[in-house]
């Protein structure tokens, strides 16, 4: 496909940006796609590189051909240059290229001229062209003469194929932004987040918010939690009191659209916080890998002096999703899990209780089988976002520190699965998990199922768009809704996430279109053995913590690994500085005591939301349980986010 008459188009962006995937969406709609790879092969022992190999090319649909130009650098030229007018080139990457081209048993070359000869073929191409390559110039000059060789071959040849192509577009952090053409005098007057020429790219334009018609609401389901909801307070009917940053509004409450500006963790006092721990009275090699708990903590909090999370505030999604995606799951079982939550029974209310968290469970929409249609309409989707993004902020106005979000629901697995499939690529049976019945067998039939539901749900959206809404609307479902409003609301108001399942991941996944914030706000205690989660957290830079392989249940995981975080944030606030580093030998140990605190942790009362909200049905008091018996009173150290 051409772009706006545009027949030559040079994808820029940096490692893990996203530019193969936007690239890829540009040429989804052309009949027939030659994939033109010239990346070598590299060191056979070099597995990583491998995989990441592999990983692109299971990415291409079956109708793309591929054609390698490894072995003769030159020969990419002659392939753009002899290219028919009705063919579309995928050319994935130039960096690739400038390495064979600097490969030593390719010279001597003269890579100047096979430069320029390249651009001349992309000048005169007859075919449409689009070209994938790394962006250079942002790191520091490497200290090699190697390396300075490379980027300087890889920053001519940037220039040259920009200067040839009609459009470029540099993609940073999954977000695209066109550098050529210049946007019309139109574009530049009009609040888009990205000045895309074409529907095909993943982020939409969003028009002006004066012409934004109001989008209809829909009702969602209560939400019920183990705590009688506070009595309501005294403030101005906007249910959006006191927000971190100024957010665009409409009649019907919060616009959430792709390229929202929220805020990012302090920068300076996560490192700080782990240097600071060098210098502390620490036996052995210290803390291991989880110093990065207490620099995660510490960029969250904004201090390099973290203190343990005091309210911490567990929210249990519940939401079915029909059809293949819930093969081999006992009917009704979701429901006896979410009822046993609020009675404060079972594994996650039990470790609630133990840990101090309120747990809170929410009914979101049920979803239809994606199979055959889509999971949500599209005003399910705006409604379910805003749903999450307000159980976010009344989490925040209850003082909570700490939100944990785990799910519960039939064909969750491959729900996250699809969405997966169609942000990162994945092919279904490598992220959906074994199905396990109830008396512990493997049940490959029921997985086969849940892997042709996927797959039949690709296919009937393989034309459609791409963007984090539709993905919500087509595949995700209710639950991954809701949880991604959670996700971007949290971010708004500052308030960290501990994420545990492959429903918390897929939403990772589809807030980084809306908001590449949020990612940031979000802490990974356990990959739990999901295959979804790994390659979820690999995509979003989320490095487990721990590797217990349980699997208790969405948010059980999480909760069995809060108090060993807790302990670290307390050890690495408590501890003294080392002797040798304060020029005493203080040998007291009550001097190094610190004050005692109230171990309790607060449970705070949930607030009501507000009942002019059409987003919002009016919550129904359930009775206090074992999930909701923490001590009444905040603890001397707690700390406030947002």
């Amino acid at each position: 496909m051409s772009v706006d008459g545009w027949n030559t188009v040079l994808v820029l962006g940096g490692i893990r940006s996203g530019k193969s995937e936007f690239a890829e969406s540009l040429v989804t709609d052309a009949p027939v796609v030659r994939y033109v790879a010239t990346a070598p092969e590299g060191d056979p022992e070099d597995t990583e590189w491998a995989a990441r190999l592999a990983a692109h090319r299971a990415r291409r649909p079956g109708s793309w051909t591929t054609e390698e130009t490894t072995e003769d650098p030159r020969r990419l030229a002659d392939v753009i240059e002899s290219a028919e007018p009705n063919e579309m080139l995928l050319v994935d990457d130039l960096g690739g290229w400038v390495t064979v081209l600097l490969d030593p048993d390719h010279q001597p070359a003269d890579d100047v001229a096979t430069i320029a000869e390249l651009a001349e073929a992309i000048r005169g191409c007859a075919a449409r062209v689009v070209l994938v390559s790394p962006e250079v110039g942002l790191s520091l000059v490497p200290t090699t003469p190697l390396g300075r060789a490379f980027t300087d071959a890889l920053g001519a040849a940037n220039r040259a194929v920009a200067d040839a192509c009609d459009a470029v577009v540099l993609v940073v952090a999954g977000q695209p932004v066109w550098l050529k053409p210049a946007p019309t005098a139109t574009e530049r007057s009009a609040p888009t987040t990205v000045t895309a020429p074409t529907a095909a790219a993943t982020a939409p334009v969003v028009a002006s918010l004066s012409d934004t018609e109001p989008t209809p609401e829909v009702q969602l389901p209560d939400v019920l939690t183990p705590t009688p909801p506070a009595a309501p307070t005294a403030e101005s009917g906007n249910p959006w009191a006191a927000p971190t940053m100024a957010l665009p509004m409409v009649s019907t409450g919060l616009v959430i659209q792709p390229g929202m500006e929220l805020p990012m963790p302090d920068e300076y006092a996560g490192p700080q916080a782990v240097d600071r721990l060098a210098t502390l009275d620490v036996p052995g090699a210290g803390l291991g890998v989880l110093d990065r708990v207490v620099g995660f903590a510490a960029a969250t909090q904004g201090t390099s002096t973290p203190v343990a999370w005091g309210s911490v505030r567990v929210l249990l999604l519940h939401g079915d999703h029909a059809g293949g995606a819930a093969a081999g799951t006992v009917a009704g079982e979701s429901a006896r899990r979410a009822a046993q939550a609020r009675a404060g029974q079972g594994a996650l209310a039990r470790l609630a209780a133990e840990s101090g968290a309120s747990l809170q469970v929410v009914d979101t929409p049920a979803s239809a089988p994606i199979e055959d249609q889509p999971a949500l309409a599209p005003e399910q989707v705006e409604s379910a976002l805003r749903y999450g993004w307000r159980l976010a902020e009344q989490a925040a106005d209850a003082g909570v520190q700490l939100l944990v979000l785990g799910a519960c629901g039939a064909g969750t697995e491959a729900a996250a699965a699809a969405v997966l499939a169609a942000t990162a690529g994945a092919e279904p049976p490598a992220v959906l998990g074994r199905v396990i019945t109830d008396s512990g067998e493997i049940d490959d039939a029921a997985w086969m199922i849940r892997c042709a539901a996927v797959r039949d749900a690709l296919h009937r959206t393989r034309r459609s768009s791409r963007g984090a809404k539709d993905i919500l609307a087509e595949l995700g479902g209710g639950d991954v809704a809701v949880a991604t409003g959670v996700l971007l609301g949290a971010t708004a108001r500052r308030v960290p996430v501990l994420l545990d399942g492959p429903i918390g991941l897929a939403a990772g996944m589809v807030s980084r279109d809306l908001a590449g914030q949020a990612r940031h706000w979000c802490l990974l205690a356990d990959h739990g053995g999901h295959p979804a989660v790994r390659l979820a957290a690999d995509v979003l830079g989320l490095t487990p913590l721990l590797d217990l392989r349980m699997d208790l249940g969405e948010g059980a995981n999480a909760l069995v690994a809060l108090p060993l975080l807790r302990s670290v944030l307390a050890l690495s606030a408590a501890l003294p500085v080392h002797p040798s580093l304060t020029g005493t030998d203080d040998t007291d140990p009550a001097a190094d005591e610190p004050e005692s605190t109230d171990p309790s942790y607060a449970d705070p009362d949930l607030t009501e939301p507000d009942p002019t909200e059409p987003d919002f049905a009016e919550p129904e008091p359930a009775g206090p349980g074992p999930a909701s018996t923490g001590a009444d009173e905040q603890p001397a150290s707690s700390w406030r986010a947002g």
